[in-house]
């Protein structure tokens, strides 16, 4: 069996690697743009060889779609169409409704299994690529009845067997909850990065005094740009309104701060401390 990686980062790199325990009479191939990926990806065993696009299409029994969601939106009606019967295309992408109406349109959707891995890291491309990645956690498949069975049962094997916990979601749900847990959090990590080195433009020894708490919450500023600005704009309706939530919410902390109010500043504290409560939950499970 041959499996195609296209866009040889972080997730396709991880996915790749761990499949490679589990099967290792599988053969991997790589599509992607940039030499030093390549390189990379090819030195670290993440890939046997690099071959086009269209050699991926006929040799691959799956190709694993890992491209920003914007080159995902271009690729999938190509490769769709340049698909031979009885091969698979599944997608890896952060936001699924628009990728979704992509693959609707087309004839041969029920090829198409539309995947979103929960897991990542700040960092980015092949180098960042590690095995464990994706071990105990969810990932999200969207219109599963859209697929047809052979598809989806391959797709829900291979994840399952690199230790992924499967979760079923239309697409409209997807981006709107990711759009809280995932897209906002980028978001509040990159302005409070912002807003931090603005101010170390005047005091030099800002960051010689950042604890693990301004490290740990500002961790997210070091994402890919090129990864993220496409998932926000794909996703800007759901964004926008988290953002609006989250500023508002903002806007009455500061009132109470600006009023002496603690009465206030520890309220809004202790209900958002039964966040260690919810998450705890979910790590159970």
């Amino acid at each position: 069996m041959i499996l195609s990686i296209i866009g040889v980062g972080l997730l396709g790199g991880s996915f790749a690697l761990s499949l490679r325990e589990k099967y290792p009479n599988v053969k991997f191939v790589g599509v992607d743009n940039s030499l030093v990926n390549q390189k990379i990806a090819l030195a670290k065993g993440i890939v046997d060889e690099i071959v086009t696009i269209e050699e991926a299409l006929q040799i691959s029994e799956l190709n694993v779609l890992a491209t920003p969601v914007d080159a995902i939106n271009k690729l999938l009606p190509y490769m769709l169409d340049h698909l031979p019967e009885g091969r698979t295309i599944m997608d890896l992408g952060s936001t699924k409704e628009a990728i979704c109406q992509i693959a609707d349109a087309h004839a041969k959707r029920a090829q198409f299994v539309a995947v979103h891995p929960m897991a990542g890291t700040e960092n980015s491309g092949p180098g960042a690529a590690f095995k464990e990645l994706l071990t105990d956690k969810y990932v999200i498949i969207c219109d599963k009845h859209k697929s047809n069975p052979e598809s989806l049962g391959l797709v829900e094997t291979f994840l399952r067997d690199v230790g992924m916990k499967i979760y079923y979601m239309q697409p409209t749900e997807h981006d709107l909850h990711l759009a809280y847990v995932s897209h906002l959090s980028h978001i509040s990590s990159f302005a409070l990065g912002l807003t931090v080195l603005d101010k170390e433009k005047d005091e030099k020894a800002i960051f010689a005094m950042a604890s693990t708490g301004f490290s740990s919450t500002v961790r997210l500023a070091k994402s890919s740009p090129q990864m993220w600005a496409p998932i926000f704009d794909q996703n800007k309706t759901n964004v926008s309104k988290a953002l609006g939530d989250y500023i508002e919410l903002l806007k009455k902390f500061k009132d109470a701060i600006d009023q002496h109010d603690l009465e206030t500043s520890l309220n809004f504290m202790n209900r958002a401390n039964d966040i260690r409560r919810v998450l705890a939950g979910i790590e159970k499970k």
